[in-house]
């Protein structure tokens, strides 16, 4: 059975009428996700402290509690990272998603599941929010599973946007391999193939006006194969749906068909050397129309075994 994890909680993060990463971005994934039937939805329990610091010192906890505000919207460290009240109880509950979830995964009770949620995560820092993420929720979920027994753990990130926050998190981690596809040249401007950290680390960089064909290419030329080499037992998503070619964030050319097959591709690696235990989360997708059919195609190829 496939899992999606969800909390209402999510939608508290107000973000204002300009911010592309609003909470109309859930509506339009359970939307989507009302086309495939079969799933079982099951609640996101907020992350407890002891996961979060795992990945992210007191000191900046301690700083992410204090700016956010009563009331209104502030910034912190970026124009794009606004804060209201009600952010950090949606942050909590993307880490508690993919924690959850993964001991779901671990323990057998599910094949696979898919995290809806928000705010991303993937370009927090161990100590520094940005580009919308306060909680690195992939990390915070990697670090749950090495705490759980899980002994390699592969993330896979075809976010629009390179994961520069979950690559700082792990680039000394040989345990960890992590691998990102993305739009170059973009925000944040990091992800470049001699990016390596020591030895985990795999870029994938995109050149704008790329689509599904040179999408595959180098999924199947570099990345896939390395995730076969590496032989994971446990596979994380970073699923953001912006390389899409109707988001207006990035200028790549992807299709739901390409969504569903690095899904079905990612599922079969799985498969291969970790007892098909894969977790997903959100990340990125700004297109309402594509966000919804995307992840319902990439929900539906995980239904293949779940």
């Amino acid at each position: 059975m496939t899992s999606i994890i969800h909390h209402d909680d999510c939608l508290k993060h107000n973000t204002g009428p300009q911010s592309p990463e609003s909470a109309q971005r859930i509506a339009a994934v359970l939307g989507g996700l009302e086309s495939v039937s079969g799933l079982e939805y099951l609640p996101a329990p907020a992350a407890s402290v002891e996961q979060l610091s795992r990945v992210h010192p007191d000191a900046y906890l301690n700083l992410l509690r204090e700016t956010e505000p009563e009331e209104g919207r502030v910034f912190i460290n970026e124009q794009d990272n606004m804060m209201s009240k009600g952010t950090l109880d949606a942050a909590l509950r993307g880490s508690g998603a993919i924690c959850f979830a993964i001991e779901q995964v671990l323990s057998g009770q599910v094949a696979n599941a898919f995290c809806a949620v928000r705010p991303p995560g993937h370009h927090a820092e161990s100590a520094t929010s940005m580009g919308y993420c306060f909680y690195n929720h992939v990390a915070v979920g990697a670090r749950h599973a090495q705490a759980l027994g899980a002994r390699k753990i592969a993330i896979i990130d075809f976010d629009v946007h390179h994961g520069n926050g979950t690559q700082e998190i792990f680039e000394s981690d040989p345990d960890v391999l992590f691998i990102s596809s993305h739009q170059m040249p973009l925000y944040p401007g990091s992800g470049y193939p001699e990016e390596t950290g020591c030895g985990n680390i795999i870029n994938l960089p995109l050149a704008p006006g790329t689509g599904g064909t040179e999408f595959r290419k180098a999924w199947s030329r570099v990345g896939l194969p390395a995730v076969h080499g590496f032989e994971p037992d446990l596979i994380l998503i970073s699923a953001g749906f912006d390389a899409h070619r109707r988001d207006p964030l990035g200028h790549l050319e992807v299709r739901d068909q390409d969504y569903a097959w690095i899904t079905g591709e990612l599922m079969d690696l799985a498969e291969d050397s970790a007892g098909g235990r894969l977790v997903s989360i959100l990340e990125g997708g700004y297109d309402m129309e594509a966000l919804a059919t995307a992840s319902a195609a990439h929900v539906r190829e995980l239904m293949r075994n779940g």
